[in-house]
């Protein structure tokens, strides 16, 4: 018993070192004290000013776009190339692997200078379209690895007693084991639509003059002071990521019950 009870309080600290720092920024979204960390009593007001700031309005609609486009292309090619790949891929097509694990091993930063002199070569004007390149190229490799994992572990004789049953490879594919990947597909797509409203670093470097994504705008505004605007629009975003992890988990889950 006691041993259990030290692994709990281990568990317990653990979750409050990661979250307390959270805790704080948005308790303090509602202070009503513009400076310093002292309380000055509850206030929605930073919350109104938030959303009538422009600036923060119209960088939010650019990271909601460059998500979402740099989502739905990762999340088809991601699909298409995990069902590519097949179950039992041979020794060959597993070296060929190593190559999606590439972008999530190597420095974040690496790739931003990269894709920086990369647009710069080929003469392409730095802004929207090219950050839904760079984060699809960001994105990429984590749908796959989600969708690869989920079907390895679907039964390969589905799609047999599909093709005995008089259809085609493809008609299994798209009755078959493409809706028995929605779940991960789904979740593979909502993970990567996070990282790319998150994403600074590539942002910063291939975003240009033109475009300013939300993690440059708040970047931009912690340059003077660490403003209640910052800390209402950090919960906002906290709250929002959390509800996407939490329906990416529960898609997985429905996944494997489906499986199962």
């Amino acid at each position: 018993m006691r041993r259990i009870s030290l692994l709990a309080a281990a568990g317990w600290t653990t979750l409050a070192f990661l979250y307390l720092p959270i805790l704080v920024l948005v308790v303090f979204s509602f202070n009503s004290s513009k400076y310093g960390a002292s309380w000055g009593g509850f206030t929605w007001d930073w919350y109104a000013k938030l959303f009538s700031d422009h600036k923060i309005l119209s960088s939010t609609w650019n990271s909601l776009v460059v998500a979402a486009l740099s989502a739905a292309l990762s999340t088809a090619m991601g699909t298409f190339a995990a069902v590519a790949r097949g179950r039992q891929p041979t020794a060959a097509e597993r070296a060929k692997e190593a190559f999606f694990y590439i972008p999530l091993i190597i420095p974040e930063l690496m790739l931003a200078v990269g894709f920086l002199l990369f647009f710069g070569t080929l003469k392409v004007d730095l802004g929207l379209w090219a950050l839904v390149i760079a984060h699809t190229t960001l994105n990429l490799p984590i749908v796959w690895l989600i969708v690869k994992a989920r079907l390895e572990k679907l039964d390969p004789r589905l799609e047999d007693a599909a093709v005995d049953l008089g259809a085609t490879r493809w008609q299994a594919l798209l009755r078959i084991t493409l809706p028995l990947l929605a779940p991960a597909v789904a979740a593979g797509g909502l993970m990567a639509f996070i990282i790319s409203v998150d994403c600074f670093l590539i942002s910063f470097f291939v975003a240009g003059p033109s475009t300013t994504t939300l993690p440059i705008q708040i970047y931009s505004m912690l340059k003077y002071a660490i403003s209640p605007e910052v800390n209402a629009l950090s919960t906002l975003l906290f709250l929002a990521s959390l509800a996407a992890v939490v329906a990416a988990w529960l898609l997985q889950g429905g996944e494997d019950a489906a499986i199962h």
